[in-house]
């Protein structure tokens, strides 16, 4: 079982680094579920899904966007999970089936919280007439909000808002599954502002259908929030092999060109990498300490890359 949520910050700007980048997640972990936050796309056709997926075995449910912002898309794999009803209310979507080889009804949701005062308390009350804590539910998605001021950092913490937050958990007896790989999950433009602004939230019911449940914080790339993956004891085996087909090699030229493009795109690969590797640990150092002009100057540079 593996759940992959992320604020993706529009496919409609740069769709080309975007899109990439959605696939390049779906490759390496094969999740699940993925679920995206803030697609800002008007109703997509499986086609489009089928090539970000990379294959025809899923479905999917999506909110279009509203005037230029929001939008949501819940993707799954049929394989792994039957879901024979949806839920789609104002700023969630979801579906209530079953994994393959289990018995219990699971729901999960992709939620989407607005930045609004009001609409906020109207999603924590449409969500806890949605929730039965007799069935396994699990939600995620960028819930727009911290439980306590340790989940913000150079930003304001406005705690009558955070109670509201803490209350729905609470009341719908909800586990707020803890984070690892990072401590905050949003980062402003600038590298100065951090906050922990997407989970996973499972009832009891859920959390005791897996052994080994934890989350974690992906490497953040292409929009201003990282990615975050919720599985159960999923065990990394490395980089899974390529296909040969003996008749490729009876090319004489077969053998070489492999060689080149192994050189070309692995020195690529590695660089990208690199890159990647420098700007994440600016970033976990900033959410130690303040970065000094040239560190952050540093960051930039390489979240460019």
């Amino acid at each position: 079982m593996k759940i992959i949520s992320y604020n993706i910050r529009s496919f409609g700007v740069g769709i080309d680094s975007k899109f990439g980048e959605a696939k390049r997640i779906i490759r390496k972990e094969k999740p699940s579920f993925l679920a995206l936050q803030e697609t800002k796309l008007h109703l997509v056709d499986n086609l489009w899904v089928k090539s970000l997926w990379g294959n025809s075995d899923y479905e999917f449910i999506q909110q279009e966007m509203v005037g230029k912002s929001g939008g949501q898309l819940l993707i799954w794999d049929k394989q792994e999970f039957e879901a024979p009803d949806v839920i789609k209310e104002d700023h969630v979507v979801g579906v209530r089936g079953k994994w393959i080889g289990n018995d219990s009804i699971i729901i999960v949701l992709n939620v989407y919280r607005p930045h609004d005062d009001i609409k906020k308390q109207k999603l924590w009350d449409c969500l806890g007439k949605l929730i039965d804590n007799n069935e396994a539910w699990v939600l995620c998605g960028d819930f727009n909000e911290v439980r306590g001021p340790s989940e913000r950092f150079n930003c304001e913490f406005v705690e009558n808002i955070a109670r509201w937050f803490n209350d729905f958990i609470r009341d719908n007896s909800l586990v707020d599954i803890p984070m690892g790989g990072r401590i905050f999950t949003r980062f402003s433009d600038d590298g100065t502002k951090f906050s922990k602004l997407d989970r996973f939230l499972v009832s009891e019911s859920f959390h005791q259908l897996w052994n080994n449940l934890s989350s974690v914080a992906l490497d953040r790339t292409k929009s201003d929030h990282c990615p975050i993956m919720l599985c159960n004891d999923v065990k990394d085996f490395g980089t899974k092999p390529i296909k040969v087909f003996d008749i490729w090699l009876e090319d004489d030229e077969a053998v070489q060109i492999i060689k080149d493009s192994k050189t070309k795109f692995g020195n690529l690969d590695d660089e990208i990498e690199a890159h990647k590797n420098a700007a994440s640990a600016l970033e976990l150092k900033a959410e130690m300490v303040k970065l000094n002009d040239n560190e952050l100057e540093d960051w930039k540079k390489e979240r460019k890359q």
